[in-house]
């Protein structure tokens, strides 16, 4: 009989469930050790010492895996935040700025998360080297905006990137194109896990290596993975030995997440003289925000809640605009000090989010995973901040692709603004079909890109391109059916209009 058949039979013979279930999780603890010890011992010298810290950071979240009774959060004990603890920016920005703003943006470090690849819009390599506005990249944009606030306060804000395996040998050779600008810029890499079979709870990996099969074995865990590798690499303390205090997080494809001097005075300069240890910028949900992750009030604490960890009955209260009124943009404001602290003493405290994937070959596998902001609730006096939409500019899609393209916005050093052309500060919903999915696709589709700055709302559906200097206003629908063609020619002005059928306008 198997040792684990042995735990069964005297668990079962015990009467206890909660013995049986102990036994089992044991079981699948120990299993899982062996495993882990067996991928490290092929670990090439030079790598033994990190991949040993990974494989660690994974055991405990697994373990943490096993110990916890699913996601969810107990919903009679949700409430809403105290007024207080959500601050509108409005008030942020009323207090001004001090005199000695340089000195306060030296304490700054700007970090980027980098981990993410442009395979959603149908790119190789890293996201944030897919070209944006003018031919810049995302990180373009990212290293313009801080060299303009370097030249313009004389200071010294690094740029730290949160590459993953995925992402950093790409981005480190591109990094030398900015060896003259006045940007510092540092890189780390997040964890390495390993993905584990939904079956059997064990490692798909068999060793260490890079190899084409083993590719899939492996994953980036989450961006809350952030602070144990940040701590890890060293650099933390390397920035606060240089006399940094805060660091401004965002993801790299959030275009509107620039640094922002008033929530930084505010951060550095408390008015109660009480510091925050982290700050969440968040900002009012519309229809299309429903499933982001909201601040409640949770046994006394900030807590970020993610639909995921939303029991069933309740997913549809959780998604009411009435009721929770904002959501986190993930532009997060984060005490150096603190995270060490923290990290230390082992009290980062963040849910898991259990991802299922199917990989090529049809196998059913988990990633563990964690998000930066969950982590809210273990600093020290936490605040929200309720910022102007602008600030959430995310390019997930061709889609938003062809917003920040067009002339709703305008480029300044690095930085897009709302065109003042405008007459309503909200954004047209755009929605482009499958045939526009891939960037390369998407771009041989618009000779130009059209002015939109008095389009409400565009779909497009099937084989439609668009000749140079088009105008769309108000609500434009055009729709090619399947084996048809539409071409909207040169110069053409839409308004309020629906397309369909088949369009070709033929040059004589």
């Amino acid at each position: 009989m198997s040792s684990l058949a042995n735990d069964i039979s005297k668990a079962m013979s015990g009467g206890g469930m909660a013995q049986f279930q102990e036994a089992i999780r044991q079981e699948l603890e120990e299993a899982m050790k062996v495993d882990l010890e067996k991928i490290l011992s092929t670990a090439p010298e030079s790598e033994l010492e990190h991949t040993k810290k990974d494989l660690e950071g994974f055991q405990k979240l697994f373990h943490r895996f096993l110990q916890e009774k699913g996601p969810s959060v107990d919903w009679g004990k949700i409430q809403r935040p105290p007024e207080d603890s959500i601050q509108p920016y409005e008030k942020i920005k009323a207090r001004g700025l001090p005199d000695n703003i340089s000195s306060v943006l030296n304490k700054l470090v700007v970090v980027k998360l980098n981990g993410g690849l442009g395979t959603s819009m149908g790119c190789k390599g890293p996201k944030s080297l897919i070209g944006v506005r003018n031919e810049n990249t995302f990180l373009d944009l990212t290293v313009k905006q801080i060299e303009h606030l370097n030249k313009t306060y004389n200071t010294e804000v690094p740029l730290v990137l949160m590459n993953s395996f995925n992402t950093d040998e790409d981005t480190k050779k591109i990094l030398q194109k900015y060896s003259h600008c006045r940007v510092k810029i540092y890189t780390f890499n997040q964890s390495r896990y390993p993905r584990v079979n939904k079956e059997s709870l064990l490692p798909i990996a068999k060793d260490l290596s890079y190899s084409v099969e083993n590719a899939e074995a492996w994953y980036p865990p989450g961006h809350g993975d952030i602070y144990a590798s940040f701590y890890n690499s060293g650099l933390l303390d390397t920035l606060i030995g240089e006399g940094k205090e805060y660091i401004f997080v965002s993801n790299i494809d959030n275009l509107g997440a620039t640094v922002d001097l008033y929530i930084l005075n505010h951060l550095t300069n408390p008015p109660n003289g009480k510091r925050c240890e982290f700050v969440m910028e968040v900002t009012d949900k519309t229809r299309a925000d429903v499933k982001g992750g909201t601040l409640t009030q949770y046994e006394g604490k900030l807590r970020l809640v993610e639909i995921a960890q939303v029991p069933k009955p309740h997913v549809d209260e959780f998604k009411s605009v009435s009721k929770f009124k904002i959501f986190n943009t993930n532009n997060l404001w984060i005490s150096l000090s603190a995270i060490k602290r923290l990290q230390e003493a082992n009290s980062i405290d963040m849910e898991i989010i259990v991802n299922p994937k199917t990989l090529d070959g049809g196998l059913n596998v988990v990633q563990l995973e964690t998000a930066v902001g969950a982590a809210i609730k273990s600093f020290e006096n936490s605040l929200g901040i309720n910022v102007p939409r602008s600030r959430f500019l995310p390019v997930k899609t061709t889609s938003d692709l062809l917003l920040v393209m067009s002339n709703l916005y305008s480029l300044n050093a690095g930085s897009l603004t709302m065109s003042e052309k405008r007459e309503f500060p909200t954004v047209p919903l755009v929605k482009l079909g499958s045939s526009f999915t891939k960037v390369q696709e998407y771009l041989t589709r618009f000779e130009s890109i059209p002015d939109m700055l008095e389009l409400d709302h565009l779909t497009v559906s099937g084989d439609v391109t668009f000749g140079k200097n088009v105008v769309l206003k108000g609500t434009v629908i055009i729709i090619a059916n399947h084996g048809d063609r539409i071409d909207i020619p040169p110069g053409a002005v839409l308004e309020n209009k629906i397309v369909s059928g088949n369009l070709r306008i033929l040059d004589h």
